[in-house]
C-alpha cells in the first residue's frame, strides 16, 4: 500500500483594479469525491486512486485550495499617491472523500472519525489563509507616496508588501503540513486508525 497523505493545494492570484467594494470578502466551496470499501485498507486504497492531484503522480485524501485577489483604491493629491482602500477576497475551495459503500457500525465509527480529523486538518490550513488575509490588510493600511500620475511606484510597493506576506503563510502553510506529515505524526496516525491498526 503506498503512503497517502493529506495535502494543500494553493493556488493565490494577486489582481488590482481601482474600484473597491468595501471590506473583504470570503467565499467557501465544498467539493467531495466517492469512495467505496469494506475495510478501512480498501477506503484507503479508493482515496490514493481517487483522491486530488498532489503533484504528476500522487494523489491526496484531501485539499484546501484558495484564490485571492486584491482590489485597490487609490488617490492622488499634490503629487502624493494614497491607498484609501484595500479590499481583498479569498475563496476557499475544501475537498473531501465522501464514502458511498454500506459499512457495519465499527467501519462507520473509525470512518467517521477520521474524517472529522481530516476536516480538521484542512479547515487549519483554511485558517492560516484568512490569518494571511488579516495580515495583509494591516500591512496595505496607510500606505502612500510620492508617485506619478497612474501611482505606479504605489501600486508596485502594494505588490511586493503582498508577495512578501503570501510567502510568510505559505511557508506557515508547509511547515504545519511538515509537523503533521512526520513519521508517526498525526496523518499517520488518522490512517492508522481507520484502517485499524494498532
Amino acid at each position: 500500500m503506498q503512503r497517502i497523505s493529506l495535502a494543500i493545494l494553493a493556488a493565490a492570484g494577486v489582481l488590482f483594479c481601482e474600484a473597491a467594494a468595501a471590506g473583504t470578502k470570503l467565499t467557501v466551496h465544498v467539493r467531495t469525491y466517492d469512495v467505496a470499501g469494506k475495510t478501512g485498507a480498501e477506503l484507503v486504497e479508493a482515496m490514493d486512486g481517487l483522491g486530488p492531484r498532489h503533484g504528476h503522480a500522487t494523489r491526496a485524501i484531501a485539499e484546501t485550495g484558495y484564490a485571492v485577489h486584491w482590489k485597490l483604491d487609490v488617490t492622488r493629491d499634490n503629487g502624493i499617491c494614497r491607498l484609501r482602500q484595500a479590499d481583498g477576497t479569498i475563496d476557499l475551495t475544501y475537498t473531501f472523500p465522501r464514502r458511498t459503500s454500506p459499512s457495519g457500525p465499527a467501519l462507520r465509527k473509525r470512518w467517521d472519525r477520521f474524517l472529522a480529523g481530516v476536516r480538521q486538518h484542512e479547515r487549519t490550513h483554511g485558517r492560516i489563509a484568512k490569518q494571511m488575509m488579516r495580515a495583509t490588510e494591516t500591512a496595505l493600511a496607510g500606505l502612500e507616496r510620492q508617485d506619478n500620475w497612474f501611482c505606479t511606484g504605489l501600486r508596485w510597493d502594494a505588490r511586493r508588501r503582498i508577495d512578501t506576506i503570501y510567502a510568510d503563510y505559505e511557508a506557515r502553510q508547509n511547515a504545519f503540513d511538515a509537523r503533521e506529515h512526520r513519521d508517526g505524526g498525526h496523518v499517520e496516525q488518522m490512517v492508522n486508525a481507520l484502517i485499524g491498526k494498532p
